[in-house]
C-alpha cells in the first residue's frame, strides 16, 4: 500500500477515493476513536493535581476499528489524516496520530472545506502538520465539560434528582426558564387602536391612527377610544403625501446558526435534522457518475466566500438574469468567528437544484435548494421598492396609510420563495383632497408577554450572547429535551409553531444553579470562556491558566453547594403503600413520572400515574435450575410475559413461558484492553 488516507465518515471515504485513484486507500475512523478515560479521582480521566493532565482511552466500540487502522498504517508508505476542518477534526487527527504512532509534526494533515475533485487534489498537494493550538483548544473544552458534567451532574442528581448539568447546556436552559418566568410575571396593559377604511377608484385601503394633536397616539381605555371615535366621524382631509423609496440588500450567505434558523422557520426542520441532512450533502451524493460533495463544510461561523465562487456566481447571474442583477458582496467580519472557513454554499453552481432533484431525497432537495438560493442571491443586486406615505387628518387626529410596490426584484428573483413581500398599492390621491371613511373601528388590545423560544429563536439568542459554537447548537437543544428539562410543543392547540416550555425539573435545576453557581452558569461567563478557548486556538492563551482559573472559581462553589443545598424529598402522594404501609411518593423514571414506595429498594411497589398498579409476579410452582429459588411469571416493560427467578438480581435466570431459556444478548465481544495514554506535548512554550 502506497498511501493510506483516514477520514471520519464512511460515506465521505467513497467520494474521496474516487478523486484520489488507485495509489490511495481511503478508510474511515467512524468519528472519534478516543475520549477521556473514566478512571482516576472522581472518574474524570484528568489528573488535576498534576496540572490537568488527561488520560485517554480508546472507546469500546472503536477497539476493532483502531486495530484495523493500525494494521493498515503499518503497511502504508505514507499516512494522511483528512478529518474535518475544525477543532474537533483536528483533535481526531491528533488522536489518530497518537494511536498509530505517527509524528504529529509530520506534514500528513490535509484539510478541505468542500469534497470536490479540485479541492481534494489541492489539499493533498499541500499537507501540513497537525495544528496543536486547535488540539489544545478542543482538549481544554473537553476537560472543562468533563469536570462540570461529572461534578455538577453528580451534585444535582444527589440533591434534586436532576440528570445532568453542562457548561453551555445549563445556560441555554436558564434562558428558557428566565423567559418563562418573565411570561408568568407579565401584567398585560390595555390599549386601543382606531382604524379608518377608505375606498376610491375601486381600491380599498386602511389608515391607522398615529398622532393626536401632533403627539404619538396613546389610547388607554374604552372611554378615551370612544372620544377619539366620535371626533373622527366627520370628513377627512389628505394632509400629506410623501413618496418613499426603499432598497433591500440581499441576505448574507448561510453560516451554521442562520442555516439552522432559516431551515426551522421555512422548512420546519429541527436543528438536529438540518445538520444531519447537511452532513450528507457535504459528504457526497451520487449524481449518476459517482458521489460528489454538493455543499461546503456546514459547521462554520464565517460569512466569507471564495473569490472563485463569487466570480462563478457573477458570471451565472449576468448570463441567466442580466447585468443589472449582479451585485457586489463583501464578507462582514464577526468578532466571534472562530475559523477561517467559507460560508455554507454549493460547491458547483452548475448543479442547480432542479437538475439534480432526481438524485436527492425530498429533505436533501429542500435543504440544498435553500442553500443554493441563499448563496447565489447573496451575490445579486438589491431589491428596490417605491411607494408613498400618506397622512389623512381630522380634528387633530392623524391617520397613516402607506403603499409599497416592487420596482426591481434584484436578489428576490432567486430568494423570493423564502421572503415575505407583498405589494400594497394605494389609489391616486392629492393633498387637500376630502375623503369619507367607509368604516371606522375602535379595537381593544392588551400588551403581549415576550414570546417563548422556538428552536430558531433560541439558536439566535445563543449566537448573540456568544455561548456555544456552530457544532454545539443542535446537541444542546437535543440534550435539554432528553434530560426532561424542557418540552418543545405548540404554544396553543391551534398553533403549528413549537416553542420551549421548561418542566418543573428544569425550573428547579436552574433555581439551584442560580442559588449556588450564578457566577459561572451565566451568559457572560460562558461567553468569556468561549473567548478564552478561541485564544488557545489562536495560540494567544495558555490552556493550563484557563483550566486553573476555572478550577479555583468552581471548587469553592461546589463545596458550598454540597454543604448547604437541601436534598429535595420526593413529593408524597397522600397514600400508603399496599405492600408495606410506607408513604407512596412520585418519582421520575426513564418513561416519565410514576408512583413508588418511599421504602425503595426494600419495597419495590410501583404503579403508573393513571392508577393502574404494576402487575405483580405470579408464582409458577417451579424452581430455578441455577439457584433453586422459586420461579415467577413476570410482565416486561413491553407488555410481554416471561419466567424469571425470584432471587433477581442476584440470579438472572430467565425463560419463556414454554420453558426455553432466555439468553441476554451479549453486550459485545470481550473488549481488548483499552488502549490509553496521557496527552503528549500538551504544554507548549508560548
Amino acid at each position: 500500500m502506497k498511501n493510506l488516507v483516514i477520514v471520519e465518515s464512511p460515506s465521505k471515504s467513497k467520494t474521496i477515493q474516487k478523486y484520489l485513484g488507485p495509489d490511495y486507500t481511503v478508510v474511515s475512523s467512524k468519528g472519534h476513536i478516543r475520549d477521556l478515560a473514566i478512571k482516576g479521582k472522581d472518574g474524570l480521566g484528568v489528573d488535576i493535581d498534576a496540572g490537568f493532565v488527561p488520560t485517554y482511552a480508546v472507546s469500546k466500540d472503536k477497539q476493532d476499528v483502531v486495530k484495523d487502522l493500525q494494521k493498515q498504517a503499518k503497511k502504508a508508505d505514507k499516512v494522511y489524516l483528512a478529518t474535518d476542518p475544525d477543532r474537533e477534526g483536528e483533535a481526531i487527527s491528533w488522536h489518530l496520530a497518537e494511536v498509530l504512532e505517527l509524528d504529529e509534526n509530520a506534514a500528513d494533515r490535509v484539510t478541505f472545506h468542500e469534497i470536490t475533485h479540485d479541492a481534494v487534489i489541492d489539499a493533498f498537494a499541500q499537507p501540513r502538520a497537525i495544528d496543536m493550538d486547535l488540539v489544545h483548544s478542543q482538549e481544554t473544552r473537553r476537560i472543562l465539560d468533563r469536570i462540570i458534567g461529572f461534578k455538577l451532574s453528580k451534585l444535582l442528581n444527589n440533591k434534586i434528582k436532576s440528570k445532568s448539568a453542562g457548561r453551555v447546556q445549563s445556560v441555554a436552559l436558564k434562558l428558557i426558564v428566565e423567559r418563562e418566568k418573565e411570561i408568568q410575571a407579565f401584567q398585560p396593559e390595555e390599549y386601543w387602536t382606531l382604524d379608518a377604511k377608505f375606498r376610491k377608484d375601486g381600491k380599498e385601503f386602511t389608515a391607522s391612527l398615529a398622532k393626536i394633536n401632533g403627539e404619538k397616539a396613546e389610547i388607554h381605555n374604552g372611554e378615551e377610544a370612544e372620544k377619539a371615535y366620535q371626533a373622527c366621524l366627520g370628513e377627512f382631509t389628505v394632509s400629506s403625501i410623501r413618496p418613499t423609496t426603499k432598497s433591500v440588500a440581499p441576505f448574507r450567505p448561510f453560516i451554521t446558526s442562520t442555516l439552522q434558523q432559516e431551515a426551522s422557520t421555512k422548512l420546519n426542520f429541527s436543528a438536529k435534522r438540518t445538520m444531519s441532512v447537511a452532513q450528507r450533502l457535504y459528504e457526497g451524493i451520487d449524481l449518476g457518475n459517482g458521489e460528489e460533495g454538493l455543499i461546503t463544510y456546514m459547521r462554520t461561523d464565517s460569512n466569507r466566500l471564495s473569490d472563485v465562487f463569487m466570480a462563478s456566481a457573477r458570471n451565472r447571474i449576468m448570463s441567466e438574469y442580466g447585468k443589472e442583477y449582479a451585485g457586489f458582496y463583501k464578507a462582514k467580519v464577526d468578532a466571534n468567528a472562530q475559523d477561517a472557513h467559507e460560508a455554507i454554499r454549493p460547491t458547483n453552481l452548475d448543479h442547480d437544484p432542479e437538475s439534480i432533484k432526481q438524485y436527492l431525497t425530498n429533505e436533501q432537495y429542500r435543504l440544498y435548494k435553500l442553500i443554493y438560493a441563499r448563496a447565489l442571491a447573496s451575490q445579486m443586486s438589491a431589491a428596490k421598492f417605491s411607494g408613498e406615505s400618506i397622512v389623512i387628518s381630522q380634528n387633530g387626529y392623524d391617520f397613516n396609510a402607506s403603499g409599497s410596490r416592487m420596482e426591481f426584484d434584484g436578489w428576490l428573483k432567486v430568494y423570493g420563495d423564502y421572503y415575505a413581500s407583498k405589494d400594497t398599492v394605494l389609489p391616486q390621491l392629492s393633498e387637500g383632497e376630502k375623503l369619507t371613511a367607509k368604516e371606522l373601528t375602535k379595537n381593544q388590545h392588551f400588551t403581549e408577554p415576550p414570546a417563548r423560544y422556538t428552536e430558531a429563536r433560541l439558536i439566535k439568542q445563543m449566537e448573540d450572547d456568544g455561548i456555544g459554537r456552530p457544532s454545539t447548537y443542535a446537541m444542546i437543544i437535543d440534550t435539554i429535551q432528553a434530560r426532561g428539562y424542557t418540552e418543545l410543543k405548540p404554544s396553543t392547540p391551534k398553533s403549528k409553531t413549537k416553542v420551549f416550555f421548561p418542566t418543573e425539573q428544569g425550573i428547579l435545576t436552574v433555581e439551584k444553579l442560580d442559588q449556588y453557581f450564578s457566577s459561572i452558569i451565566n451568559t457572560k461567563y460562558t461567553a468569556m470562556m468561549e473567548s478564552e478557548l478561541d485564544g488557545i486556538a489562536e495560540g494567544n492563551a495558555d490552556e493550563l491558566r484557563v483550566l486553573q482559573e476555572f478550577w479555583n472559581k468552581f471548587t469553592p462553589l461546589l463545596d458550598e453547594a454540597y454543604e448547604k443545598m437541601e436534598k429535595v424529598q420526593p413529593e408524597k402522594v397522600g397514600e400508603l403503600c399496599p405492600d408495606c404501609g410506607s408513604e407512596l411518593v412520585y418519582r421520575n423514571g426513564r418513561f416519565g413520572k410514576f408512583i413508588s414506595c418511599s421504602n425503595f429498594p426494600t419495597c419495590r411497589y410501583t404503579r403508573q400515574l393513571g392508577g393502574e398498579e404494576k402487575e405483580k409476579p405470579e408464582p409458577t410452582g417451579k424452581t430455578c435450575p441455577k439457584c433453586g429459588s422459586e420461579l415467577l411469571k413476570r410482565k416486561s416493560r413491553y407488555g410481554t410475559y416471561f419466567i424469571g427467578c425470584s432471587n433477581f438480581p442476584k440470579c438472572r435466570h430467565m425463560e419463556t413461558l414454554d420453558g426455553e431459556e432466555i439468553v441476554p444478548k451479549a453486550k459485545g465481544k470481550t473488549a481488548a484492553k483499552s488502549a490509553s495514554g496521557t496527552a503528549r506535548g500538551r504544554r507548549k512554550a508560548k
